[in-house]
């Protein structure tokens, strides 16, 4: 499949096998682009091409952008007049299904009560997109209404699309929610993805397919027009095959927007994180190595051992962490959740066309669930039952808990961490392997360091450190808010001194 991302710092450029047909994937250095600048059109039809011969086995893609060709084509006349919109200019990217694009288009979140959700409407950070001169390829598969309607579903699964599969291993967990988005990078089938995160929706699938994924301080993108969660904690990122990738899409969408309060001073923090990268990064840094994320998986263990060892190698000095006990925060994060579920979803449906969308609240997607075979087939909708229940931002539970989810997990937990070791970061493993999927019994994760960093609304990095029998894990990178560039820079230096990601061979499954 297409190896080519669009970033990063080796020039990958030959010809690929996709489809049926040979296509030239594209040179992958900004100085090589300025000597042969790519195609748009080109690279457009590859991923199309790619689509066509891989989804029908990993269903990571659930609908097309019918004027990608189209759009393709006009950023290709401009090259030729001589606009060039910046270092994306004719880059297809993917969205995630609960990202709204005004190209006719449904966003479904991958329930069948928004099949027909056409909103003619830009989410701000897809128009940013654009404007830098991406090409919108379509919309990527996800865990329906990203993995908050039962506490026992299927990552990856949706109604609409279908179940995703991990392009590493086939029988294997994409992971969740932005699992669509992560299999489609990993496979070829896109340069480029974005996601979302509430907890783990970026980075457990980017560290699963073997991808740079990064979950961004809450509030430095906009998450107006996107299918919402938790306004405390939903975030929209990149998912990309290098750093440099994933710090040219977040220099793009970074921003304030007017219409989402959060963001209010995200235009004073946002930066141009791909100039900011260095090689040397981790020389004289001190990084907290959170030891009490492992302990779940030996295979994953005994990579980030070698791993830390990378670290240092590289300059980096590690100090341990004492162990922190994450059982407060996770109880006071699923009365956040299920409050703002509630509300913020009620708002959102609220704002579609009523003849497209006839659930107009969280009440009538339960009903319409029930009315609906296909929906309930596999798993049922807890924790939407549990979030109808809840009683709005006035109970003093959901007043407490909000504050003790933020008080606990930012300034006691991560701040105090780095803080107590004197680091800039915290290193952990991201999480474990894929698991099975496993349609009878759902998930079964492998540990996870996704919780802190996602309840204090702080960046989160992962980067491919290697595999566990042919399966990728990633090593996480955590900060402070605001940290982005410090995060990204750490990672490009790690990145680029070991190299450890190493394309998908579609296996069936992993066997002795």
């Amino acid at each position: 499949m297409v190896d080519a991302a669009f970033g990063g710092e080796r020039v990958i450029h030959k010809t690929l096998l996709v489809g049926g047909a040979f296509v030239a994937a594209l040179a992958t250095t900004a100085a090589a682009r300025e000597a042969a600048p790519p195609s748009a059109v080109a690279a457009t039809e590859a991923s199309l091409a790619a689509v066509k011969a891989r989804n029908d086995q990993l269903h990571a893609v659930i609908a097309l952008n019918p004027h990608a060709l189209a759009d393709a084509r006009a950023l290709d006349a401009e090259r030729r007049a001589g606009k060039v919109r910046g270092p994306l200019h004719g880059v297809p990217i993917l969205l995630k299904d609960n990202i709204e694009s005004a190209d006719d288009t449904a966003t479904t979140a991958g329930s069948l009560a928004l099949k027909d959700n056409v909103t003619g409407r830009d989410a701000p950070l897809v128009k940013r997109l654009t404007d830098a001169g991406m090409v919108i390829l379509g919309k990527a598969n996800l865990s329906e209404w990203a993995n908050i309607r039962s506490n026992h579903s299927i990552s990856g699964w949706s109604a609409v699309g279908g179940t995703v599969r991990n392009p590493y291993v086939l029988d294997r967990s994409a992971c969740g929610s932005s699992a669509g988005s992560g299999a489609a990078v990993a496979a070829g089938l896109a340069p480029a993805a974005i996601g979302t995160e509430t907890d783990g929706s970026i980075t457990c699938p980017a560290a699963i397919n073997g991808l740079v994924g990064l979950k961004p301080t809450v509030g430095l993108v906009s998450r107006t027009h996107i299918v919402p969660i938790s306004h405390s904690q939903d975030t929209a990122g990149p998912m990309t095959r290098t750093v440099t990738d994933a710090a040219q899409i977040l220099t793009v969408i970074a921003g304030s927007d007017p219409a989402d309060p959060a963001t209010k001073d995200a235009d004073a923090h946002k930066a141009d994180y791909a100039k900011g990268l260095s090689k040397d990064a981790l020389k004289g840094a001190t990084l907290a190595v959170a030891r009490f994320y492992t302990g779940s998986s030996p295979g994953t263990d005994a990579v980030f051992e070698q791993a830390l060892n990378d670290l240092k190698a590289q300059g980096a000095t590690l100090v341990e962490v004492k162990a922190f006990n994450e059982e407060p925060i996770g109880k006071a994060e699923g009365v956040v959740l299920y409050t703002e579920l509630k509300v913020d979803l009620n708002a959102y449906l609220a704002s579609t066309d009523p003849k497209q969308v006839k659930t107009r609240t969280l009440a009538d997607l339960i009903a319409f669930n029930k009315a609906s075979p296909q929906e309930l087939a596999w798993f049922g909708q807890d924790s939407f039952e549990k979030a109808e229940a809840t009683k709005g931002y006035d109970d003093p539970a959901y007043i407490k808990a909000a504050a003790d989810a933020k008080r606990l997990a930012g300034p006691e937990g991560i701040d105090k961490i780095l803080k107590d070791a004197g680091a800039v970061a915290i290193v952990a493993p991201t999480t474990g392997p894929a698991w099975t999927i496993d349609p009878l019994n759902g998930d079964h994760y492998g540990g996870s360091a996704t919780t802190l960093p996602a309840v204090a609304g702080y960046p989160h990095l992962t980067v491919p450190m290697g595999a566990v029998h042919g399966l990728p894990v990633g090593l996480s990178f955590i900060g402070p808010a605001w940290s982005e560039a410090r995060l990204l820079s750490l990672g490009y230096a790690y990145e680029q001194a070991t190299m450890r990601r190493f394309e998908p061979k579609f296996l069936p499954t992993v066997a002795p």
